[in-house]
């Protein structure tokens, strides 16, 4: 461990789609110490998304604060998590159903709704409440480590937030949890981000309330000028361009920036480690750097459906263009390609001027990933400095409960870059002929 002041330091957890990943943090940011815990990812069925929620959300926490053997020094820690996510626990906050995660076919919203996401934790409710009625709580992942940390089954507002319409801003509906098969004292408690939830089991550390990945990630990225692309490239692939002012944009997501009077346009799809994890278990090995740029095939990379910007859930990937000359390192870097493509599309489709690109998240250590994004897109991709930028969020979070931080605002202090990575001249022409296949087989 990284020598470090003995009065500031915070932990940050986050639960993940393959893991948890968590980090002690010092006052300036530097990571000291980090731990990364696997879990399984389980697809019972081609629509079916879901975690051993003891595994990922209960214990999994619980063996990474273990191994960071937290002593007096740590002040608090705070735990993120991807949304939705949802499973029944016993009184004793005991998993006692599936943990469904985002994209399950558990939470399709009935009729043809513009972005069904909105309804998804709802759903999952109606799914989880049928299947273990007599259930002590209903909560997703934040609320199961919270209780398993520190006895507080306890979320952040933000994550409410995206159990609308079971949250309406202020507070659980009472009607609309009923209409889902719940009520309302079996839900988790809210409180507001960074604030203090409790005390961590045989520990001085405060819990702190933590937020979503996406934002945690966002907040210490320091893409919060306008035109400024951030590109969080973990098991989801999510893209949001800051703009200056909100406005809408068919298929994408409008969102409100961490930094006040800012927004984000974008979304999420599932082109990113869902896909090239997908690729990598069924292709052999292959240097995609090797390849000729002329003699890449052209992947539509939707294996299980696509969130952003077709909100599609039974798209289906293909692939275009294949011939007996292609080998596994052509395939591996036409995937790649795919995941900047997509990129590259959603930057588009927001209609704003890049100013830069910014990519965080575990994926940022694939060096073909980050090249192919570069190429794609045909700027620089600038790789953060902390692949584990959700937890180093969360940490940030817990430095508020502390009251060792006042605002948000000031978590872009600790963002750093480990390299930057060029588009490759090359490849421009090239590229840009299979980007244009590649929005036709979007088209189709």
């Amino acid at each position: 461990m990284t020598p470090v002041s003995r009065s500031d330091v915070t932990i940050g957890i986050d639960i993940g789609t393959t893991a948890v990943k968590a980090v002690v943090a010092a006052e300036d940011g530097r990571v000291a110490a980090r731990v990364r815990i696997p879990h399984q990812l389980r697809v019972p069925t081609p629509n079916r998304l879901e975690h051993d929620a003891d595994q990922a959300w209960r214990r999994g926490p619980l063996t990474a604060l273990h191994q960071l053997a937290p002593g007096p020094e740590v002040r608090a820690v705070a735990v993120s998590a991807m949304v939705p996510s949802l499973t029944a626990v016993d009184a004793g906050g005991n998993v006692v159903t599936p943990g469904l995660l985002y994209g399950d076919e558990r939470g399709r919203v009935a009729g043809n709704q513009p972005f069904p996401a909105l309804g998804e934790a709802a759903e999952f409710l109606r799914w989880t409440a049928a299947e273990a009625p007599g259930a002590a709580g209903y909560w997703p992942a934040p609320a199961v480590a919270n209780h398993a940390l520190a006895g507080e089954a306890v979320i952040d507002i933000a994550t409410a937030a995206t159990s609308y319409p079971l949250f309406d801003g202020t507070g659980w509906n009472a009607e609309q949890c009923a209409g889902h098969g719940a009520a309302v004292a079996q839900m988790p408690r809210v409180e507001t981000i960074g604030a203090v939830a409790g005390q961590v089991h045989q520990s001085d550390a405060a819990l702190a309330t933590g937020a979503i990945d996406a934002l945690c990630e966002q907040m210490v990225a320091g893409a919060d000028r306008d035109g400024d692309v951030l590109v969080m490239c973990g098991t989801t692939l999510i893209v949001w361009t800051t703009i200056a002012e909100a406005r809408q944009v068919p298929g994408l997501w409008t969102i409100p920036h961490t930094t006040a009077g800012k927004s984000q346009i974008g979304g999420a799809s599932n082109a990113g480690g869902l896909f090239l994890g997908w690729v990598d278990r069924v292709i052999g090995p292959g240097d995609p750097a090797a390849v000729d740029p002329r003699r890449v095939p052209v992947w539509s990379p939707y294996i299980r459906g696509e969130r952003t910007p077709f909100h599609d859930p039974d798209r289906r990937a293909a692939l275009d263009g294949l011939d007996l000359t292609h080998d596994a390192a052509s395939l591996r870097r036409a995937a790649y390609e795919a995941s900047g493509f997509v990129v590259r599309q959603l930057i588009e489709l927001s209609g704003t001027p890049v100013t830069r690109i910014v990519a965080t998240g575990g994926g940022t250590r694939l060096r073909p990933w980050m090249q192919a994004i570069a190429d794609a897109t045909g700027r620089p991709v600038q790789v953060s400095a902390v692949a584990e930028g959700a937890a180093l969020g969360a940490a940030f979070l817990a430095r508020m409960a502390a009251g060792l931080e006042t605002t948000i605002d000031d978590a872009a202090r600790w963002a750093r870059t480990e390299c930057i990575v060029d588009p490759d001249p090359t490849w421009a022409g090239a590229v840009d002929d299979r980007y244009r296949r590649f929005l036709e087989l979007g088209r189709r």
